[in-house]
């Protein structure tokens, strides 16, 4: 089933990286400047994965559920904020996840290319990448203001397909959402999903994908690659 797998997409927060901690100050400053309730990261945790203006929306709202009562400008506003005090953390509380250099540089290693794909706003990924010394491992990195749509929407796996000559079957996704999981099964190509990131309190088994697994190091067990530690 995998034996075709010639291109691999990852996802960034809660796949490659941790970046709750930080998320979490940004949101938590952003929603008491505006005189809302505090954010905790417990709440974060399960508020992220659909993109920075959900995040806050639902910051604000307390709630997975962004209030219909938000006004657009307070979104606005909160939105200014957030990528404020965001920016200013310089993502000090952010950390890989155990083992994703080391299967990265194999994966490398191996001349198979890969791509990051995350509903992360752009203008906060290079620096994120350059900070852990991960960026020469990227073909692309796709942010999710890259396109009109976010995952799960499938445009940018489209988007790598059709640039690189990939088919369906030689893509995997690997993420720890069903945001992920879902883009991948819109764009036809294999999914991965890891138990251990941002699913909404859900477990990444409820939605399908084609392998569950533990370590993202098992991206290298199931192309037949060995891990070799650094």
């Amino acid at each position: 089933m995998f034996s075709d797998i010639q291109f691999i997409v990852f996802d960034l927060d809660g796949t490659l990286l941790d970046s709750v901690p930080d998320l979490a100050i940004a949101a938590d400053k952003a929603a008491q400047t505006l005189g809302y309730a505090p954010v905790s990261e417990d709440q974060v945790r399960d508020y992220v994965g659909n993109g920075a203006d959900v995040l806050i929306g639902r910051s604000l709202s307390q709630s997975l559920t962004v209030s219909d009562e938000l006004s657009d400008e307070t979104k606005r506003e909160a939105r200014r904020l957030f990528d404020q005090f965001y920016a200013e953390t310089h993502h000090q509380l952010s950390r890989l996840y155990p083992n994703v250099v080391d299967s990265l540089a194999r994966l490398h290693d191996a001349g198979i290319p890969l791509a990051i794909v995350t509903n992360k706003p752009s203008m906060f990924v290079p620096e994120i990448l350059e900070q852990h010394n991960i960026k020469d491992y990227f073909v692309e990195v796709l942010g999710g203001d890259a396109f009109e749509q976010k995952k799960p929407n499938p445009i940018a796996l489209n988007h790598l397909m059709e640039k690189y000559s990939i088919n369906p079957e030689q893509m995997l996704m690997v993420g720890d959402s069903k945001n992920d999981i879902l883009a991948a099964k819109n764009a036809g190509c294999h999914s991965f999903g890891l138990t251990y990131g941002y699913n909404h309190g859900e477990p990444i088994a409820n939605a399908s994908p084609d392998v569950v697994a533990d370590d993202v190091s098992d991206v290298l067990e199931l192309l037949g690659l060995a891990l070799t530690q650094s």
